[in-house]
């Protein structure tokens, strides 16, 4: 999620760059080691897309991080429950030792 995040600042940031320059400005895409001539309006386009892209992704993993979250909560509760009804099993697993 920070990746995303800081992938979103970075396209918010170069379009609001972007936006201020006037419409006939020679604009360059970075290819490798090499720039490449493009219209504002492509660059524009490539940023808007990377910031929507951004914020699509951000949403979907805050989405399953509270889903994994939730499933955590429960699955804890299981186990207590689990380790409430059978003292005996609870002794077993604290007996036991890592190798």
């Amino acid at each position: 999620m920070r990746s995303k995040e800081g992938e979103k600042k970075r396209a918010y940031l170069t379009l609001e760059e972007l936006r201020q320059l006037p419409e006939d400005t020679n604009t360059y895409k970075t290819v490798g080691k090499e720039f490449i001539l493009e219209p504002k309006s492509v660059l524009l386009n490539e940023q808007e897309q990377k910031f929507n892209d951004s914020e699509s992704a951000i949403a979907s993993m805050q989405t399953s991080k509270e889903y994994l979250e939730k499933q955590i909560g429960e699955l804890e509760n299981n186990i207590k429950e689990l380790l409430q009804q059978d003292p005996g099993l609870a002794r077993q697993i604290l007996s036991m030792t890592v190798q």
